[in-house]
Order: C-alpha cells, then structure tokens, then sequence
C-alpha cells in the first residue's frame, strides 16, 4: 500500500508518518525540502517540488497513483484536482478559520461564536466577509467535489515541535528568562480550541482505520479538554519549574498580553467533537496537560533565536522594561478604582432561608 503526504516536516507530519507506516504504507513524503526534520525515518521517499501550482504538482507526482493521500500543505484545492481519480482516499486538512465570527466575532449576533461549535455552524459565505477564511471554506467544496469519498479535517491552533508560529514560545522564553510575573489578557479566561500534533494525526488515522465510516464527511478535531489561557501559563511554567503571578490585564491596555490570544480576540472559539467521538471513536492519546509539558521541554531544549524571524511572526517584542512601566500604571489605577465605594457589598449570602423553628417566616439573616 503507497501512501502520500504533502507537507509532512510541520507539528503533525512525524506523526502522521509514523501512522501510516505503522499500518502497513509505503510512505512518500511531497514538499519543497526547506524543512527537512530529523523525526522523519530514513526510509521515507522524498519528493521535493512546489505543492502551490499545477504545473509543479503535475510534474511532481507524474505517473503516481496512490491508496491514501493526505494533503495538509500548499494549495489543496489545486491538490485536489490534480490528485482526482488517482487515489480511492484523499484526506484534506483545512481550519477552524471556516466558521463565522472566528477572526470577527462582531459578525455573529449575539456577538462571538456559540459554544461548542458544530461543522453544520455557519460559516463565512464570501469573500467580501472574510478572504482568507473563504478561501478555506472554497477549498473545502472544492476537495469533496473532486473526492466525493475524501474526508476534510478542521485543525484547531496545532502545538508542538515545529510549529511555525509557537505561541507558547511566549510564555517559555519568559520562563527561562525567570520573569516575575506575567501578564494574562482579561484574568486568561479565553477558551480556543487547540489540538497537540500527536492527536491530531491520531484524528486523521482514524479517517483510514474507518474509511467507509469517513467518507465524504468534515469533522472538527482537537483535544478533548481544552485549557484557558490562564491555565496553559500555569502548565508551562509548572513543567519548567518556574513560580511567578500570573497577573490579569485589560485588552484595552495593549501590551504583550495579546500575542497569547490566537485571532485577535478574546472571545471564546470551542469547537464541538461530538461527530469525530462518536462516528470514529475519537480519544486523546495523550492528555493536553502533558502535551503542553512536552512540548514546554522541547521548545526550552530548541530555542528560537532571540529577536529572530519567528519572535518577529509572533508580534512580541518582549520589552520587559515596557511591561514594568504598565504594571505600576495598571496597580495605580486599580488602587483608585478600589478607592471607590459603592457601599457595603462585601457580605454575601445564598438565598435560601435557614428556619429555626417550625412556622418562622423570616430566618436570622431576615430570608
């Protein structure tokens, strides 16, 4: 059995290859070669070729044919086409960018996106509304026109080794560099899907496993407990055994905060896994907390360059004298704000009356 994947170096292509491999495939790999990994075993044939045009892809795989094909690079859609008729099983992973509201959740009323999110959620409907995210939800219809039997998967955020845009870098380097605190955007509280590479690529290989069962179908994917961002802070730093105050921060004051919210926002982007778990079967191989742990470690033992391309991609400039200043203007005006009385709120009780004697109307605490 011969087995295509395009792409194949990101987060979840080991993983990936290891799957197919492990069931029984002959394991070709299709990229342009800038990203080679030593995860990848030596017995994995290597096409190196643009994944973008036609013509590139066209010359590329001339003359192959292949049982399973899984396209998580380049140009999919293009893919697709061109890959029509020469595979019984194509596999497209696309986003979660499809639903509405995801990078603008004031297009939704009310606004944000419902929680959890279903495949059958509305989705962007032009390009007008959204380019990019329709250019993802184009693809998708273009794929299942091509591949009637083929099965789209929407990734979450993916983490772990070789992402091109660790967000968790940001709280890593502020580990080893032993910050104090850090900030977190409104108490941390957002939830967006994430998924570790691992699950993942378990995901897509359950796709193969239950063909018949996937065919012609989209299914979300992610980890099946998703943490806050408040919560990924305290993981990482745990893993790295560090101790600092996790310190909440208005959105308003637009500082780094920001660079640990995935699309701009913090409103809360879940998706629901409830199709993927009961149609295949779909658990964690490994929970997200030591996911995250792993993946804290491996970051901490491959650091990016300080100020490199990729802190650059990542819009944090990790200006800690800059993050000082804000903390003492912010502990200045939440000193005055909690100099305001709005009279004496400070004693609470349920509602319930407590009675100590039959027939009393009103308890001690006058309910």
């Amino acid at each position: 059995m011969k087995a295509l994947i395009v792409g194949g170096t990101g987060p979840s292509g080991p993983f990936l290859v290891n799957g197919l491999q492990q069931r029984g495939y002959t394991v070709t790999i299709f990229h342009r070669g800038t990203h080679e990994i030593p995860e990848i075993p030596p017995n994995v044939e290597h096409i190196h070729g643009d994944p973008h045009f036609r013509e590139t892809i066209d010359s590329a795989l001339a003359g192959r044919n292949f049982d399973v094909v899984i396209a998580t690079y380049g140009r999919i859609r293009i893919l697709a086409e061109a890959l029509a008729g020469r595979t019984p099983c194509f596999i497209a992973v696309g986003g979660v960018p499809v639903y509405r509201g995801y990078f603008d959740p004031a297009a939704n009323f009310p606004r944000g996106m419902k929680t959890p999110v279903p495949e059958d959620a509305p989705l962007v409907a032009s390009e007008a509304e959204q380019p990019f995210c329709f250019k993802i939800v184009s693809t998708e219809t273009a794929v299942l026109a091509a591949h009637p039997r083929g099965v789209v998967f929407r990734y979450p955020y993916v983490y772990g080794p070789y992402q091109l845009l660790p967000r968790e870098w940001c709280v890593i380097r502020r580990v080893l560099d032993r910050r104090p605190y850090i900030f977190v955007p409104e108490g941390g509280l957002s939830l967006i899907t994430h998924g570790y590479a691992e699950n993942l690529a378990h995901a897509v290989m359950l796709a193969i496993d239950k063909h018949s069962v996937a065919a012609g179908q989209i299914y979300n994917c992610g980890d099946d407990y998703q943490l806050t961002i408040r919560q990924l802070v305290e993981v990482i730093a745990r893993a790295l055994n560090h101790e600092w105050k996790v310190i909440s921060i208005p959105d308003a004051f637009g500082t780094s905060a920001r660079a640990l919210v995935l699309a701009g926002t913090t409103d809360h982007c879940v998706v629901d896994l409830r199709k993927i778990k009961t149609e295949l079967g779909y658990r964690d191989v490994i929970s997200a907390e030591a996911a995250l742990a792993k993946t804290a470690a491996w970051y901490a033992a491959h650091q990016p360059e300080r100020g490199g391309d990729l802190e650059q991609r990542l819009r944090d400039p990790f200006d800690y004298a800059a993050e000082d200043r804000v903390l003492a203007i912010y502990r200045e005006a939440a000193g005055r704000a909690a100099a305001i009385s709005f009279g004496d709120v400070s004693r609470s009780f349920h509602p319930y009356p407590h009675p100590t004697a039959p027939g009393q109307q009103r308890d001690h605490r006058n309910r």
